[in-house]
């Protein structure tokens, strides 16, 4: 059984038991996460997808740790005009482990 699910703007296809990298979730470590944008259930050979989600399915994650991602340096310049501007940028997100998936 796998779901396609949506949270933070970005789709996941998980199954039980999966590690996945998250944007950062308003939760403590070791709590337990309810996700019901469910997009598409898959579950013994017969698919399910929603219209824009699938009715009655969720999928319980359990936050593992949050923490922040490799530094990206953004670099702007224009070539014989003096113009230079660095900005970094360290996105952070939170791992989780896909516990149960419901359908």
């Amino acid at each position: 059984m796998y779901a396609v699910i949506e949270t933070g703007g970005k789709q996941f296809r998980v199954q039980e038991g999966d590690v996945i990298y998250v944007e950062k979730l308003d939760a403590n470590v070791g709590d337990a996460v309810t996700i019901d944008q469910v997009l598409l259930v898959e579950k013994d050979g017969s698919v399910s997808v929603g219209t824009p989600v699938v009715a009655g399915a969720t999928a319980v994650l359990k936050v593992v740790e949050h923490g922040k991602g490799e530094k990206i340096i953004v670099f702007k310049y224009k070539s014989k005009k003096n113009y230079r501007r660095k900005q970094g940028h360290r996105q952070p997100y939170t791992k989780v482990v896909v516990e149960a998936l419901q359908a």
